[in-house]
């Protein structure tokens, strides 16, 4: 599929809109965790230096404040699998299938290749879903 503003082929527009969906779902998560966590300790951390780090290297301050005041390492968990998934969204390559669809697949560090499907997209967003419902039982 082509569009006006670019001459390359892309992916479907329910494909572009469920992976744009996908990333603005993880990153309002990642925005809430570093809230999450000046809420718990802004004597120690500050949002410049949290929304600075990556996902993931925010995984270290999560136990040393979210866990630490709910004793519940849920949040932690799920949230590097979403950094995991969304790592793989981020550093997927473009390609066409038997159908001559175009949509990204992935190399996982073990070789593992996969095609990020609208299931993938799907499940993604949903578990980002259960990431918010999850973090509001910290604020109160």
């Amino acid at each position: 599929m082509y569009e006006e503003y670019s001459k390359q082929t892309l992916p479907s527009k329910k494909y572009r809109e469920l992976l744009g969906s996908a990333l603005c779902v993880f990153n309002s998560n990642n925005s809430f965790i570093i809230e999450n966590i000046l809420r718990v300790d802004n004597e120690h951390y500050n949002w410049f230096d949290l929304i600075d780090k990556t996902s993931g290297n925010l995984l270290p301050v999560i136990v040393e404040t979210i866990i630490s005041v709910t004793q519940n390492n849920k949040i932690s968990m799920l949230f590097n699998e979403l950094v995991n998934t969304r790592n793989r969204i981020v550093h997927s390559f473009q390609i066409t299938d038997e159908y001559g669809n175009q949509l990204l697949a992935t190399k996982e560090k073990n070789g593992n290749q996969y095609r990020i499907t609208e299931e993938i997209l799907f499940e993604f967003i949903k578990k980002n879903e259960i990431l918010s419902s999850k973090q509001w039982l910290i604020l109160f």
